[in-house]
């Protein structure tokens, strides 16, 4: 009798600038291929080539100024694209992926943090996703001027770092807010202490999701 493959899961990290991301993201693959799960990990925007175009559109700084909304209908391009070419065929072939942020931020960065009704994010989210949802979203929390701080010596700034401290106070309290409504799937990582109480913090999440996933 021929069996099913299993499909693989899908975990997304998110937060604000200078939470570690890239980091953690190395420890929870780590931590995934030592319980035998093969990982694929990728961000967004971007994940595949041509979403990697769409990527840098967006992160340029250029003198015109980019409308929300254009802003928020390459996001959703380069994610039809990304969930076309790469997350959908990964999970279906049963691997699991780990992505550098995905829906939570459109809300997050062009609702909250560009004024986009929240309303608009869920139909686009409807039409690309197709029901598709993270199985477990990380969200790495830091205090918005400790972000900036260690963003600002990590690199140039790009077109979104340059925005004002108010902006990222909203992207951060929408994060929250979404955690809060969401706790099955969301879990807040104090991402201000040090990287060894971070990761026992992702530790426990993982062994929880784990558990919880029967995996």
């Amino acid at each position: 009798m021929k069996t099913h493959q299993k499909r693989g899961m899908l975990v997304t990290i998110e937060g604000t600038e200078g939470v570690g991301k890239t980091t953690n993201i190395d420890f929870a693959k780590a931590w995934l291929a030592a319980q035998n799960i093969d990982v694929t990990t990728t961000r967004e925007p971007g994940g595949t080539p041509f979403a990697e175009q769409i990527r840098e559109l967006l992160l340029a700084t250029r003198d015109e100024p980019v409308a929300p909304l254009a802003e928020l209908l390459m996001v959703f391009a380069g994610r039809a694209q990304h969930l076309h070419r790469l997350i959908e065929p990964t999970l279906s072939a049963g691997g699991w992926v780990i992505c550098d942020r995905f829906t939570d931020a459109s809300y997050a960065y062009q609702g909250a943090g560009r004024g986009i009704d929240p309303q608009l994010i869920e139909q686009l989210e409807a039409i690309v996703q197709q029901g598709l949802q993270p199985d477990l979203t990380l969200i790495l929390d830091i205090p918005v001027a400790e972000g900036l701080k260690r963003a600002s010596a990590r690199s140039e700034p790009d077109r979104f770092e340059r925005e004002q401290v108010a902006f990222f106070e909203r992207v951060r309290g929408c994060y929250l807010a979404r955690a809060e409504r969401e706790p099955l799937r969301c879990v807040v990582i104090d991402a201000s202490q040090s990287i060894t109480a971070v990761q026992a913090q992702l530790d426990r999440a993982l062994t929880a999701f784990l558990q919880r996933s029967g995996q």
